[in-house]
């Protein structure tokens, strides 16, 4: 089994107030960043958001691996203050937007965006940098 260390492509900047990683598109990438979000704001003291953080950020990694093809970058932003909110991304080289689905009782696959949607304060998507795209939520910060 490949370790977690290994399965990242490489940390971006994991100093001070943002965090960024790139995973490639491979299967073990929805499992690391999951633990990278997780580790990353224990250390910043938003434990409280962990979970919540973790699932959305799987959900849409999965995304990009089923649809994208090319490395899968995260990023968080801690904000400056408490009572603040936490933006999270994922991002990947399809320049094609997701699209928000209704899913039957009986499809397997189909609620990721309809999660983030109804568990974020606000969730969007944006062209990429140089390509691709970004999809962002916001999580509230608790006081």
């Amino acid at each position: 089994m490949t370790s977690l260390a290994w399965e990242v492509i490489g940390v971006i900047d994991t100093e001070g107030d943002c965090a960024e990683w790139s995973f490639p598109a491979e299967a073990g990438a929805v499992r690391a960043a999951r633990v990278a979000v997780r580790d990353r704001l224990r250390d910043w003291g938003l434990d409280s958001l962990a979970d919540i953080a973790a699932l959305l950020v799987s959900e849409l990694v999965t995304n990009s691996l089923r649809h994208a093809t090319g490395p899968i970058g995260v990023r968080l932003v801690r904000p400056v203050r408490l009572g603040d909110v936490l933006l999270v991304e994922v991002s990947d080289p399809l320049p094609d937007p997701p699209r928000e689905r209704v899913a039957h009782l009986e499809d397997e696959s189909g609620r990721g965006l309809q999660l983030v949607a109804h568990s974020s304060r606000r969730w969007g998507t944006r062209p990429g940098r140089n390509a691709g795209k970004t999809v962002w939520f916001e999580l509230a910060v608790p006081d």
